[in-house]
């Protein structure tokens, strides 16, 4: 069934609405705020933020003797939007509450566009992103590549995980043993696992212990059983594969982070099925496409489309066996997807 249009009107009395509702919770975490601060804080400490709810958060206590407790702290007006994996300064308050004070300075951020195309930070200090496809719902090239790309700009390492191993087709033939063969040539990391019977779990493991590190991949593939099985006592909630459309449907609603026992963290996040990369350039692509390196900029025209012009640098290389025909096209969908998003 096709999404009711709204007309200027209607869109109008939402944004409306919900401005007015932002407004009313503004003044109520005001005078919250000014309750808190008016009472018995403690000292100033450092904390790690394990949640982000709205405009608060949840600060996991790093002083000894709160060590391992957890508070739902405000924001101090002067302070910037924070995300999970945030390291802050702060001050506990009565029944579980507190102030957050500063923010500590951050080495790497996760960001994807909101609802209105901005983009916005999802999770800070962050050493891995996950990248986890599977057999099913059928892996993308394209999606794969520009998470790659985001990890990349964003100066975060990537490790590949096909989950859901036992799906495989054993004949070897299938888009996930073409992307696996693709991208294990490339020389990137890459686990295959199955969070059903447990195969390959405890190489991941190894991977994740002493890093901070996030899962992505569009819904479907598994994320949330992976936690799971990594981490128990966590009860993600889990979600199946939509009967109608073949793709999964989300079930993780806030970036939340959880502790290994053997060292570590993991940030689950939502479910993205798409990944906005308005805020690179064409540059940054090139620079995930390493293979391309000493082909780009040998093209007989400068404004070589690499579809069917004759001296394509490019499509030479396929013709070549030096870069795949995959990567090729995964390479235009993104460079003429970046143009749309930033203009």
């Amino acid at each position: 069934m096709a999404k009711r249009t709204l007309n200027r009107r209607q869109g109008w009395r939402i944004n409306k609405i919900q401005d007015e509702r932002l407004a009313r919770a503004a003044k109520r975490e005001e005078r919250t705020l000014e309750e808190l601060e008016g009472g018995d804080l403690g000292v100033e400490q450092h904390g790690l933020v394990i949640a982000h709810f709205g405009v608060q958060v949840e600060v996991e206590a790093e002083a000894p003797e709160l060590a391992g407790q957890t508070y739902r702290c405000y924001l101090r007006a002067n302070l910037p939007a924070l995300v999970t994996g945030d390291r802050v300064v702060w001050r506990p308050g009565n029944q579980g509450l507190g102030i957050i004070v500063a923010q500590l300075p951050r080495h790497s951020e996760l960001r994807r566009p909101d609802s209105r195309g901005t983009l916005k930070p999802v999770a800070a200090n962050v050493d891995l992103i996950v990248i986890v496809f599977a057999p099913l719902p059928e892996p993308h090239a394209n999606l794969i590549d520009r998470y790659i790309i985001a990890a990349e700009h964003a100066g975060i390492k990537p490790l590949l995980l096909l989950n859901k191993s036992d799906l495989l087709d054993p004949s070897g033939s299938s888009r996930a043993h073409n992307l696996l063969n693709t991208y294990h040539s490339l020389g990137y990391p890459l686990l295959e696992v199955s969070a059903y019977s447990g195969d390959g779990l405890e190489q991941l493991q190894a991977q994740l212990n002493n890093r901070v590190s996030v899962f992505v991949g569009q819904s479907g593939v598994g994320k949330s059983s992976l936690v799971n099985r990594l981490l128990p006592d966590t009860d993600t909630r889990v979600g199946a594969l939509s009967e109608l459309t073949g793709k999964g449907t989300h079930t993780t609603t806030t970036a939340r982070l959880f502790h290994f026992p053997s060292g570590g963290q993991l940030i689950d996040s939502p479910g993205i099925r798409e990944f906005g990369l308005g805020h690179v350039s064409v540059a940054d692509v090139e620079a995930g496409f390493f293979e391309f390196q000493e082909f780009l900029g040998h093209c007989r025209f400068r404004n070589c489309s690499h579809e069917h012009e004759p001296g394509c640098a490019l499509l030479e290389a396929v013709a070549a066996g030096k870069i795949s025909t995959q990567r090729l096209a995964s390479f235009k969908h993104i460079i003429s997807g970046i143009s749309q998003e930033q203009y």
